[in-house]
């Protein structure tokens, strides 16, 4: 067994026969978009993907722009950013902040239908003039190109994201802006040299949410984890493409 992966078994694993409710988290949702079987296999068998990188510098952008808004948030004071781009919201002061960005608790939903514990972990929420809560994401790069938007088919993730979190405040009766934003840091690449500084671009991106479809995804979800068979691999899932050539690959006599 290699000492980098070694794939433990889920605690987290849905039993058709139990009747607490079952946490499922935002992440997992997106999962089970990319490919029910990665998703069926995870919760339902205990096995997940292995696991990718930690992205331990995006960690630290957002650990530091959560104490920068957090800053502002303690004064009553708007954020220069905010007041820079002309947008109408100010940081929110939420008693339960601090838990809904902890990815232990998150901002919580009990989806009655489904018997499922929706949750997912908010970076920041602000607020416009309306009373309406706005969700906010941080996000962290390093690309040549000034980024404008978050409409490229890979940043897909992205969006779903920002709806689930819109849909989860909405269920918890909160007025909520259809508008989200991504606060955009890009580390510049182009600098005469390093001297122990990363300078970013920030770019506030405008997101309009669309959380109609998240419901209906949380009762497919139960549905594919009470099916007693594992479903089809979704086209295009490396994850599936990779198994599937191992196990053909491991068919074949060996020589020796």
């Amino acid at each position: 067994m290699s000492k980098f992966y070694n794939p433990k078994r889920s605690r987290n694993i849905f039993d058709p026969k139990d009747q607490k409710p079952f946490k499922l988290s935002r992440s997992k949702i997106d999962l089970f978009l990319q490919c029910p079987r990665c998703f069926y296999i995870d919760r339902r068998l205990g096995v997940g993907r292995v696991p990718g990188f930690p992205f331990n510098l995006n960690n630290a952008v957002d650990t530091l722009l959560k104490k920068e808004f957090d800053y502002y948030r303690a004064r009553n004071q708007n954020h220069p950013l905010l007041e820079k781009n002309g947008i109408d919201a100010r940081p929110a002061a939420h008693r339960d902040l601090d838990m809904w960005r902890q990815n232990s608790t998150g901002i919580q939903f009990f989806h009655e239908s489904s018997n499922l514990l929706v949750f997912g972990a908010i970076d920041d929420l602000w607020i416009n003039s309306q009373d309406e809560y706005i969700v906010v994401d941080y996000k962290a790069t390093s690309k040549s190109e000034k980024i404008t938007n978050v409409s490229l088919g890979w940043q897909i993730g992205y969006r779903r994201q920002m709806e689930v979190y819109q849909w989860l405040l909405r269920m918890n009766r909160y007025s909520v802006s259809s508008t989200g934003y991504f606060v955009y840091c890009n580390g510049q690449a182009d600098r005469e040299m390093f001297k122990g500084k990363l300078e970013f671009d920030i770019t506030l991106i405008p997101y309009k949410g669309d959380d109609s479809w998240v419901a209906k995804t949380v009762d497919d979800i139960h549905a594919c984890l009470m099916h007693s068979k594992i479903p089809d691999a979704k086209d295009g899932c490396d994850f599936c493409a990779y198994r599937k050539a191992v196990e053909e690959v491991s068919k074949l006599p060996q020589s020796h």
